[in-house]
């Protein structure tokens, strides 16, 4: 065992990606694997119980996700250094996850190169995203719908009609139920849509209820 390796724990649900990085850790004599969780309390457990010096961490785990964990372990252990792993490049995950403490951030389907790399340069103190994921970082702080927070303020009437969404409202229901036209629901609708940086509707629900944006 090298007493110098870096001590290494994955946190991910999915099997296929914890055998993949488990074996790109045991065959590099620089790191260590300390241990795995599957969720984000199992993550905590781990690391009340053990020395990590480096976490990979999934984003969408059951029980706990990534972004909730990541809180966390910001307050507890702001000396861990954390490498978050997601299959989509979200800029609003990203973003959350950089407010919270984490040192960098990789696609899943990286190269073992690129996985040591950024291991190795978080662990050093320094910062790791793919040049990929910067560059969609930098476009969309170059929009007005991102500005300089982390997420993009809604209004009062935008979090109203994002509840009411939520809630499986039609437009004409949210429009009778506010007291405002059809037209104006489906403007404001599109200004959230805009503002989150999704697609539709169905995006726009899910990055609400996964990232608490009406808690803010």
């Amino acid at each position: 065992m090298n007493n110098d390796a870096i001590k290494i724990a994955i946190a991910d649900d999915h099997q296929m990606v914890l055998d993949g990085l488990q074996l790109i850790i045991l065959q590099e004599p620089s790191l260590e694997l300390i241990g795995i969780a599957k969720n984000g309390q199992e993550v905590l457990d781990l690391l009340a119980k053990k020395k990590v010096e480096v976490l990979l961490l999934d984003i969408n785990m059951p029980i706990m996700n990534g972004i909730d964990t990541m809180k966390i372990i910001g307050k507890q252990y702001p000396d861990l250094a954390v490498l978050g792993l997601s299959m989509l490049d979200d800029t609003i995950v990203i973003k959350k996850l950089v407010k919270y403490g984490a040192r960098g951030f990789l696609l899943k389907n990286s190269g073992k190169e690129k996985i040591i790399e950024a291991i190795t340069e978080i662990h050093q103190g320094q910062k790791y995203f793919d040049k990929s994921i910067i560059n969609k970082l930098l476009e969309n702080d170059n929009t007005k719908s991102v500005g300089t927070s982390l997420f993009p303020k809604l209004s009062r009437r935008e979090k109203e009609i994002l509840e009411l969404i939520i809630q499986e409202y039609t437009t004409q229901e949210i429009a009778d139920a506010l007291f405002i036209s059809f037209g104006t629901v489906e403007t404001h609708r599109r200004n959230i849509i805009n503002k989150l940086g999704v697609r539709n509707t169905a995006g726009m629900v899910r990055v609400a209820m996964e990232y608490h944006l009406l808690e803010d």
